[in-house]
């Protein structure tokens, strides 16, 4: 629903440092510089800015998606690495719903973050059960003697 967002923080460097190091784990970086104007994304596009002003009265409330359980985290880990106050260890937040399991931090500027993750835990252990597989086939059709050329085993 929401394609981007911008949070005004105090110190806009040190607030760089602290996302970047926080969201890394989620796969987020650093996309878009302007100076006073940061955007963090992905390969895509970024989705989420700081600029440098006054910070709003408010905290506001920021969750970023995570692709599983494992990532939260570590988004987690890297938060508190990075200066963030612990204000949730991870963990399942049933009174969300049964399967959200999230991680909360309060950044530099006293905004409550949150990385989540809203998958059942044995459907991503399925999941990686069945990526094994299909890695092994690649990679086995890209050694095979005799097969297409490397470049075609590798558009499978």
């Amino acid at each position: 629903m929401i394609d981007h967002m911008t949070v005004t923080v105090k110190d806009l460097r040190a607030s760089v440092a602290f996302y970047a190091a926080a969201l890394k784990p989620l796969g987020y970086g650093v996309v878009m510089d302007f100076g006073e104007f940061v955007g963090f994304g992905d390969a895509r596009k970024p989705y989420f800015f700081l600029r440098s002003g006054p910070t709003p009265t408010q905290p506001m409330h920021i969750a970023f998606s995570a692709p599983n359980r494992v990532k939260v985290q570590e988004f987690h880990d890297a938060a508190v690495k990075a200066g963030a106050k612990d204000d949730g260890r991870p963990g399942v937040r049933e009174n969300y719903h049964p399967h959200y399991f999230g991680a909360f931090v309060i950044d530099p500027d006293g905004h409550p973050i949150e990385a989540v993750c809203h998958a059942p835990e044995k459907a991503q252990a399925k999941g990686k059960a069945k990526a094994a597989p299909k890695a092994k086939a690649k990679a086995k059709a890209k050694l095979k003697p005799g097969s297409k050329s490397k470049a075609k085993a590798r558009r499978r």
